[in-house]
């Protein structure tokens, strides 16, 4: 092996030059190195945060799916919806109209000579002519039921006493 000197150079003088070579691409190498380490925990990171994160939207949808009650909407009978005017915005001026407005509506219901007799009679029978007759007609099958209750009650009521009243004898 033979090693070809310029003249100007010297052996120290050369090997110097390469072990600072030597040291500055060890360096590189030790900073990229470092650079992919910390890019390969980060993305570790990332993922098991990802992980955690589609775990718990899989949770989330599968108590969603729990509490889906859109397929109950075939079985139910459609009902004829009155269209709702969708609501002002409340500014002042409108507010104290309305508060207004009620304060008359109140004042005429509390001098009403119905409402003063019986208020529970006033605002049963204010019910009746407000309410759709459809209502009217559900809320009697309602009553009728609770009347056959209550004459179960009685009855029982009435055996029970006569029960008690036999032993006494």
């Amino acid at each position: 092996m033979y090693v070809y000197f310029s003249p100007g150079d010297s052996l120290t003088g050369s090997s110097k030059k390469h072990e600072l070579k030597s040291k500055q691409k060890l360096e590189k190498k030790l900073s990229f190195y470092s650079k992919v380490k910390d890019a390969v925990t980060t993305l570790n990171a990332n993922k098991t945060i990802s992980k955690k994160k589609k775990q718990r939207s899989r949770s989330r949808q599968k108590k969603l799916k729990a509490y889906d009650l859109s397929a109950l909407g075939e079985f139910l009978p459609e009902t004829a919806a009155p269209e709702q005017k969708p609501k002002a915005k409340l500014n002042c001026k409108s507010r104290q109209t309305l508060v207004q407005r009620e304060a008359a509506q109140l004042k005429a219901v509390l001098n009403n000579p119905q409402f003063q007799l019986d208020p529970f009679a006033a605002i049963h029978q204010h019910l009746l002519a407000t309410q759709p007759p459809d209502a009217v007609k559900k809320d009697d099958a309602v009553k009728h039921g609770k009347d056959s209750k209550d004459k179960k009650r009685r009855r029982r009521k009435k055996n029970a006493s006569a029960g008690s009243q036999s032993m006494e004898i």
